[in-house]
């Protein structure tokens, strides 16, 4: 799974980790991410993020 990264703060969301904050299980793909998930680091919506692996 590729990693995503946010283009307004570098925040990266790593897929294998998840985010615990916002209840994302680990393994969840950035495309699984709820509509409205946003980035934990600085509220940016999920259309700010880029892939950064593959």
């Amino acid at each position: 799974m590729s990693s995503w990264e946010c283009t307004v703060c570098g925040y990266v969301y790593d897929p294998g980790k998840g985010d615990s904050l916002a209840g994302i299980e680990p393994n969840t793909s950035f495309e699984d991410l709820p509509d409205d998930w946003v980035c934990p680091a600085c509220g940016a919506n999920k259309d700010a993020f880029q892939v950064v692996g593959g």
